[in-house]
């Protein structure tokens, strides 16, 4: 059978879209592609990537098409590194996402509905078995009257055979200040049912709020990168911009930063990036030394231990208390930093920990580490001191420590990278303590369950990059029971979630944390305050056929490939929901549907 022109597009386009999606499957997956010299395509199946993901949920891969980026004149020795700064504003504004036309977006979709039309025989996705595409969504330009900013397609399917197809439509409006020009909800219901020629439908409502940007200690927050933002969802929705009921489920998405100055574990931190110094040193053979936080030498501090010990003061009670003190210290001297009694550091340091603690703060120099190990080795083997060390102890000092009880010492020689790695070792022994002692002290969970972190036997560099992730699950926990005073039966499921992802993911300080949590916990951080998202989705029809009209307002722009007329706001309100009247951008994702016969 001849093809006309309209049958011929639409076989090479569907042509197209099977190979670049079959690439895609073999594990093959390509740069995006340019179809007809002038149409940008890109299979996108990182959901985290997917620029619909604020306004649709549906499958995990799509085809994204926009306009093609025309090509910058030199672009192949031009990278945004190698411009001016004049320039890099116009350099990014290039490589912006570009919409097609509105007409030709409609194009695009009826080729795709047409590629999958099984009474359309001369089309090659026709033969069996036919490739189902995944949907395909177009950005517009909103040059219609509607001003339509999205079109997307996707198929509707019984067992494997593609039945029909359904349509989806996305328009975009915004900001504007007050209530007065939203829908109001009987309107929302009236504009499905006439659409769609039902006579009943049934509401669902989802809001999101930023719990940090509600609380009084926001700046630490958004300094630190961290973020935890609960969404709401419900049934019956009663207005536009209702407050989510008590009945919602309600999820916690948790994504939290280390170093933060102000999280009440902070001083932790400054161990752990010493930790993390000494561990790059040892492994490039050059450390770049922190600047000291004591005013004495880390030879005087250490040679006073000593003569405490040489002295006879019964440093196993006093001096860990002492040292306990001065920690603390640390954290409180940080104007602002909040204090939670869920941390509670120990007072039981032993001698190897108590060096550590003074070395960590005061050595500047590889000479410093030298010099100061070396007066514990000569103590150690004259038989100056006897300190006491923990049980377990596995760092090479400790050993000699023990050995030192019988008098008979191996011979250790500082020299190379041996004295970085005894005082890595010594504060690798101290920090898991720590550690221990934070998780196990709150009964968030079991040693069986910490053994994958505090293992000894793997390579030195692992050992740092598990004690830095334990680290990372030890502020979340700890910041969700400071800000959010979240009790025990919060943070217990919480710290398992975090424990399984760290099993067998890299540290991440950018993963998203999840936790279900009754709305009732966290009432008084959201009721009063602004959503940065709030939709409400009108729905009738049952399974395949189910229709839904969705209304949705924002903080944020939605789309990022339209510009918005952004009106003369006063100082005092924000985009972003923190004043009194909040200005939102409204989106309205309508759907229909065709079914093939």
């Amino acid at each position: 059978m001849k093809k006309n022109g309209i049958t011929a597009a639409t076989g090479e386009f569907q042509k197209f879209l099977i190979a670049y999606y079959q690439d895609g499957q073999k594990g093959e997956l390509k740069q995006p592609l340019v179809y007809e010299s002038d149409i940008h395509v890109q299979l996108v199946n990182d959901e985290g990537k997917n620029p619909l993901r604020c306004i649709w949920s549906g499958s995990k891969s799509v085809f994204i098409i926009e306009k093609a980026i025309p090509k910058l004149e030199n672009e192949e020795e031009t990278t945004e590194d190698s411009i001016s700064p004049d320039s890099k504003l116009h350099f990014k504004e290039a490589r912006a996402p570009m919409p097609l036309a509105v007409m030709k977006a409609r194009q695009l979709i009826s080729w795709y509905t047409m590629a999958h039309n099984p009474n359309m025989p001369q089309l090659v996705n026709a033969s069996s078995p036919a490739v189902v595409l995944p949907p395909v969504w177009v950005r517009c330009d909103s040059s219609d009257p509607e001003g339509t900013c999205w079109l997307g397609a996707e198929t509707i399917r019984t067992d494997s055979k593609v039945t029909g197809i359904n349509f989806h439509s996305v328009t975009c409006k915004g900001p504007v200040i007050g209530k007065a020009s939203f829908i109001n909800l009987d309107e929302l219901k009236k504009a499905h049912k006439g659409r769609h020629h039902s006579s009943t439908v049934t509401t669902k409502g989802y809001a999101q709020y930023d719990l940090f940007g509600s609380t009084v200690v926001e700046s630490s927050i958004i300094e630190s990168q961290s973020s935890v933002v609960v969404d709401f969802t419900w049934n019956n929705v009663e207005n536009i911009l209702q407050t989510p009921p008590l009945t919602s489920a309600a999820t916690l998405n948790i994504k939290v930063g280390s170093g933060d100055q102000r999280s009440p574990v902070y001083h932790l931190y400054k161990e752990l990036e010493f930790l993390i110094v000494l561990a790059e040193g040892l492994k490039t053979g050059e450390t770049d030394w922190p600047e000291p936080l004591e005013t004495k030498t880390a030879v005087e501090l250490v040679r006073a231990l000593i003569e405490d010990l040489k002295n006879k003061f019964d440093v196993y009670q006093k001096q860990p208390a002492k040292e306990s003190e001065k920690i603390k210290s640390d954290a409180a001297s940080v104007e602002g930093s909040i204090q939670t009694a869920f941390v509670t550091d120990r007072g039981d340091l032993d001698f190897a920990e108590q060096l550590w603690s003074r070395m960590r703060r005061s050595v500047a120099s590889y000479r410093d580490v030298v010099d100061s190990l070396t007066l514990v080795i000569q103590a150690l083997k004259f038989g100056d001191i006897q300190p006491w060390i923990h049980r377990g102890s596995s760092s090479s000092l400790s050993k000699l420590i023990q050995q030192s009880y019988h008098g008979n010492m191996d011979n250790f020689s500082l020299t190379g990278l041996a004295p970085i790695r005894m005082l890595l070792e010594v504060g690798l022994d101290k920090m898991r303590k720590d550690y221990i002692n934070y998780f196990i002290g709150q009964e968030l969970t079991t040693l069986n369950y910490l053994d994958y972190f505090l293992s000894s036997s793997v390579d030195v560099q692992e050992q740092v990059q598990r004690l830095k992730k334990l680290h990372h699950m030890l502020e979340i926990v700890v910041n969700c029971n400071a800000f959010l005073n979240l009790a025990h039966e919060h943070l217990f499921p919480l710290t398992q979630s975090c424990l399984q992802f760290y099993k067998k993911h890299p540290y991440s300080e950018e993963h998203v944390f999840h936790l279900q949590i009754r709305p009732s916990v966290i009432s008084s951080f959201y009721q009063n305050e602004h959503p940065q998202t709030w939709r409400v989705e009108v729905s009738s029809g049952h399974g395949q056929k189910e229709v839904k009209t969705t209304w949705q307002l924002s903080g944020m722009a939605p789309v990022e490939h339209v510009g918005f007329d952004i009106p003369d706001i006063p100082f005092e309100t924000t985009i972003n929901g923190e004043a009194e009247k909040p200005a939102y951008f409204t989106t309205m994702i309508s759907c229909s549907q065709v079914h093939f016969m």
